[in-house]
């Protein structure tokens, strides 16, 4: 008996696996069912197999033993075709389940891989061994390297196993797709057909056999209560409507349209200009005043068109004696065309500050240093100091006076250390630019005195001597004229020598290699000899560029009255002027080696100090040689000095 019932057993399980691959399988509708659910089942049914086959101790032993391996040979064999069966269906169709995805060749997880910077791995695969960093190309190999490659552009750095994936053709057109927001796969139909859940057909009767409900034909009160708080809000001005806006129509030409919102509202409306109001002039009945004469109407005659009056005001006794105005249709004619045909345009107004014209000019601390205050007065001339002179060296100066003397001072102390009586008003004086040479000349009336000192060694003295030695025979020309321009005379007097000119001397000025004299007024060269200055007697003081023009490059007025003296320093870029204001203006004037650019002049200081004597101020003004000292003569028989 047990063989028989072991083998009804085996049909019933062999028909039950025929109607299971006859059916479709629960995994294969369901692709999120894994491996564990399907052992499950094959490990309840060889449970039950089991429990079956150990029921009854009895038929166990009488069975044979090749049946028992027949039934379990036979149970395997249907269960291995089914999991083939269910494994290959699952391989034909596509999932999205995790277990499809390749698994990353880097298990680290999402531990940051800054951390292993200063590793010579990168991390570690699934048997634990240690991924090790590839040898990184430089920029100039790796560029060279990916130019000859043409399927580079597929190829993309992947930083978590330290490769480069290159991306096969289905995966360059899957990310194509999604650039283009569309799905992935190009067999999906994002509008399907609709399917009508509901069947129709044969239908007898509605959706629904409810009767309709009481509120569809009740009104809400929630709209009532709605319509109430919009009409409240109307009513309080929370709620405005716009207004239709209305045509433009017909207006009036002559309307004073300045006031109008809609018009102005526009950026590119322009009103017309209007016209002047008529007034007295225009009257039928002017004043006496308003009409004018026989000669004034001839004069009109003589003027140009453009500035002849248009309208000469006439007298009527009433206005029934006013003829008809000839030219009334033409002027409202042209009125018209200006009106429609002449273009406005609007003129957009500069506003400028007056500040922005002015020059940038660098600020006066940065120009330092320059004369400021007074420093020593020099006392001892009892009238106006007329010419003051600076020594080469800056150890002394010479000044000239109306009282008729010439004195030396010493620069330092204010001492004087000589003193001439030549018995005559002084117009000049100006020592010798040879340092070695202490002479000094004079210019008084006709006569130019070159004196001695009496500064420097025995050496220097004796050498003076010499050249103050006058030979008094004079040469006589062809003709037997023996006068000449200028006499050279021999001064024992004053010690030195006297030249003697037909006309009044007015300055005197050395020459920088000791062959003679030049007459100057008012002018003074730059030491680099390509730009001067210029005083004139209107107050006004040019700077001449002769590099770039014949006319004033600057012309500066500053001074009220007659200028005195200008003068340039030799080594700082400073010039000054003197006036008979009694003032005295110092100057930066910077020229530049660069010929594209101009000369920098600057206002810095207005020395004050010396008073008017006689209607004169400031007579004569000179730099110091070497620091950035001024000294200054004026008629109040002062002479000063100032510093910085």
């Amino acid at each position: 008996m047990a063989p028989k019932k072991q083998k009804q057993k085996l049909k019933q399980k062999l028909k039950q696996n025929e109607e299971e691959q006859a059916a479709p399988s629960p995994y294969e509708e369901d692709p999120f069912v894994s491996d564990s659910d399907t052992d499950s089942t094959y490990e309840d049914s060889s449970a039950d197999d089991d429990a079956d086959s150990f029921g009854s101790p009895s038929e166990s032993e009488s069975e044979p033993e090749y049946g028992d391996d027949a039934a379990s040979a036979g149970d395997d064999g249907e269960a291995d075709e089914h999991a083939e069966s269910d494994s290959s269906g699952l391989h034909h169709e596509e999932s999205d389940s995790s277990e499809d995805e390749v698994a990353p060749r880097n298990t680290v997880g999402d531990v940051p891989l800054h951390w292993y910077d200063d590793e010579p791995h990168i991390g570690y695969d699934i048997k634990g061994k240690k991924i090790k960093k590839k040898d990184k190309q430089d920029k100039l190999g790796s560029f060279l390297a990916n130019v000859d490659d043409s399927k580079n552009w597929r190829k993309v750095y992947d930083e978590y196993n330290d490769e480069e994936v290159e991306l096969t053709k289905d995966e360059v057109k899957l990310v194509r797709r999604l650039l283009k927001n569309r799905a992935p796969h190009a067999d999906f139909n994002p509008y399907p057909d609709y399917v009508d859940w509901f069947k129709w057909d044969g239908a007898k009767h509605p959706l629904s056999n409810a009767p309709e409900p009481k509120r569809r034909f009740i009104p809400s009160k929630w709209e009532a209560k709605k319509v109430v708080q919009y009409v409240r809000a109307i009513r309080k001005g929370l709620i405005t409507f716009d207004k239709p806006k209305e045509e433009d129509g017909p207006y009036l030409l002559w309307e004073d349209d300045s006031g109008l919102v809609e018009k102005s509202n526009h950026l590119a409306y322009i009103p017309a200009p209007k016209q002047k109001l008529p007034g007295n002039e225009e009257s039928y009945n002017p004043p006496l005043e308003y009409i004018p004469t026989q000669e004034e109407i001839n004069s009109y005659q003589l003027m140009y068109e453009e500035d002849r009056p248009k309208f000469i005001p006439k007298r009527f006794t009433s206005m029934r004696s006013i003829p008809a105005y000839d030219n009334a249709m033409k002027e409202c004619f042209e009125r018209c065309l200006d009106l429609y045909l002449c273009p406005r345009v609007r003129k957009k107004r500069l506003n400028i500050d007056p500040e922005s014209l002015k020059p940038k000019l660098p600020s006066r601390k940065e120009l330092k240093p320059y004369p400021t205050t007074c420093y020593i007065e020099y006392k001892g001339h009892e009238d106006a100091v007329t010419s003051i002179s600076v020594e080469a060296s800056g150890q002394w100066i010479a000044s000239g006076s109306s009282d008729g003397t010439v004195r030396i001072w010493e620069v330092e102390t204010g001492r004087c250390l000589r003193r001439w009586d030549v018995g005559e008003a002084v117009n000049c004086v100006a020592w010798n630019p040879l340092p070695d040479l202490h002479i000094l000349a004079v210019s008084l009336g006709q006569d130019v005195l070159i004196l001695n000192t009496h500064l420097g060694d025995d050496e220097e003295q004796k050498k003076i001597k010499e050249l103050l030695s006058v030979d008094t025979s004079t040469p006589s020309d062809d003709s037997g004229n023996t006068a000449t321009s200028v006499s050279w005379l021999q001064d024992d007097k004053h010690g030195g020598i006297k030249l003697r000119f037909f006309k009044t001397v007015t300055a005197v000025e050395w020459h920088r290699k000791d062959t003679g004299l030049r007459q100057a007024s008012s002018i003074a060269v730059h030491p680099g000899g390509d730009n001067l200055i210029v005083g004139s007697k209107e107050g006004k003081l040019c700077w001449f560029d002769m590099d770039l023009s014949s006319k004033p490059y600057k012309t500066l007025k500053c001074h009220p009255k007659d200028i005195n003296n200008v003068v340039y320093h030799r080594s700082y870029p400073l010039f000054a002027s003197c006036s008979d204001d009694c003032n005295a203006y110092v100057f930066h004037g910077m020229v530049y080696s660069d010929l594209n650019q101009n000369p920098l002049i600057v206002p810095l200081e207005i020395l004050r100090g010396h008073t008017s004597s006689d209607g004169r101020g400031i007579l004569d003004c000179k730099f110091h040689p070497r620091q950035p000292w001024l000294f200054t003569a004026g008629a109040d028989k002062l002479i000063k000095l100032y510093c910085h």
